[in-house]
């Protein structure tokens, strides 16, 4: 009975003890927590100095905001949850109604000086005033950021590229022997939460997220360091519409400008506007490729081999106008010289002796001048004649020379054959018909190495991997 008692007296005053502190000032006053005791703000929470402060950090990726190529700059926006315990916090939840943790301002207590070693701008957001302190010594504290970190990008695949840029988290002054980061998520759990907190990516498609630790040195002592790689996926559609196949499709028109008749200017003249066409689209593409590569990007292999099959195409172009304007020169000038001709021997006629007259041909217009022309014909067909009787004169004293010595002999068959090939150029439409097969072969050959190169260049893209 007196045992009874007692325990209900026992109950009664730990009721009153507990219904009297129950306020969150009560475990502050209790703990002596305020901005003027330096023992929760100055120094490492330990009470020796040989423990070791381990510091638990969990990163979740939220967003992706934007991935500079030129800059080489990846901009997240992330949530950080960081913990730690602090030896000096300690209380009785049954002594304060069961109160287990207490939200205080962040600057009443030490924090760990962490740093992002890829973190090339502040953020400008200011960090979460608050943390949260638990009876046991546990101190917990949040913030999202939005991070500006560098991130060297592989533009070799673009616009099929993978990226993969890391954020490392450290102390910027402490070794691994005072604090040691630790993280309690594993890659997949840690990519499964991202997902799930993803709120945008832009052109961006996120893949994974991968954690892992390692010790760092460059300070001249080790320090703790968790490494956050993310991988993500570029969404290329918008590339292929606006760049990849507009190019492929002034390769066609080039193709197509082989039906223009190569008899006016239209032609080149069409060439010249797909070949500035694609220099334009070549101008944005240096706008968007870093030049700090280390290899050349396929999308510039590709533009470059388009520009360069366009060029000697307008080269081959320029070519076969030559030679269709060779063929025609002839015909203009056999006109004058009729013209002139007719004019200047008007109607004298005469008997040409033809072995005395066209035996020179810088006798030709003479003879052809100072003779009487019969009636009815032409000092054109004067000349055709003389040049018919020179070379038939020529061929006699070609059977003449087989008496002749040997390398004699072998001279005047190498002038005979030079005076047929020029029997041949001075045929009509004979440079008209060497610029259609130079057409013919260079068009099929341009098909061909066209498809070639176009086979390379999507096979690199599908089965190349960055470096």
């Amino acid at each position: 009975m007196i045992l009874a008692g007692f325990l209900f007296l026992l109950l009664l005053t730990d009721g009153a003890y507990s219904e009297h502190n129950c306020s969150y000032q009560d475990v502050l006053n209790y703990l002596n927590l305020t901005k003027k005791n330096e023992l929760y703000s100055m120094a490492r929470p330990v009470k020796h100095y040989k423990h070791v402060t381990w510091v638990t950090l969990k990163m979740l990726i939220s967003g992706i905001l934007d991935v500079r190529e030129i800059d080489q700059t990846f901009v997240p926006y992330v949530w950080i949850y960081v913990s730690w315990y602090n030896e000096h916090i300690f209380w009785e939840p049954w002594e304060f109604c069961d109160l287990r943790q207490v939200v205080v301002p962040a600057e009443v207590l030490w924090k760990p000086d962490i740093t992002i070693e890829e973190m090339t701008e502040m953020d400008k957001a200011p960090p979460s005033p608050y943390v949260t302190i638990t009876w046991y010594g546990l101190v917990e504290m949040m913030n999202d950021m939005v991070l500006v970190s560098s991130c060297k990008m592989h533009v070799y695949k673009f616009p099929f590229d993978v990226q993969s840029c890391t954020l490392s988290f450290k102390s910027a002054t402490y070794s691994d022997e005072e604090i040691n980061f630790d993280t309690t998520l594993n890659s997949s759990k840690v990519t499964q939460w991202s997902r799930e907190a993803m709120q945008t990516q832009f052109e961006w498609l996120f893949i994974n997220m991968n954690v892992s630790e390692k010790k760092d040195g460059d300070l001249g002592f080790n320090q703790s360091v968790i490494v956050y790689t993310i991988h993500m996926k570029r969404r290329s559609l918008l590339y292929i519409v606006n760049f990849l196949l507009p190019v492929l499709f002034f390769l066609c028109l080039d193709l197509c400008s082989f039906l223009i008749s190569d008899t006016g200017g239209e032609k080149l003249s069409f060439k010249v506007t797909v070949m500035l066409a694609v220099t334009v689209l070549q101008l944005i593409l240096n706008e968007i490729l870093p030049s700090s590569s280390d290899r050349i990007p396929l999308i510039a292999v590709y533009c470059f081999g388009i520009f360069g099959f366009m060029m000697v195409s307008l080269l081959e172009t320029i070519l076969v106008l030559h030679l269709i304007e060779r063929d025609s020169a002839p015909q203009d000038n056999k006109a004058n010289k009729d013209k002139r001709l007719s004019e200047d021997c008007g109607d004298k006629r005469c008997k040409v002796d033809f072995p005395s007259c066209f035996r020179d041909e810088k006798k030709w217009t003479h003879c052809a001048c100072v003779c009487d022309v019969p009636a009815g014909e032409n000092p054109s067909e004067l000349l055709s004649v003389a040049k018919e009787v020179s070379s038939s004169q020529l061929t006699e004293e070609s059977h003449d020379s087989e008496k002749l010595p040997d390398d004699l002999r072998e001279v005047i068959k190498i002038l005979t054959e030079l005076l047929n090939n020029r029997k041949e150029e001075g045929k009509p439409g004979y440079w008209t018909r060497v610029a259609k097969t130079i057409n013919k072969v260079f068009f099929i050959s341009y098909i061909t190495v066209a498809c070639l190169f176009l086979v390379t260049v999507f096979s690199a893209w599908t089965f190349a991997h960055d470096e």
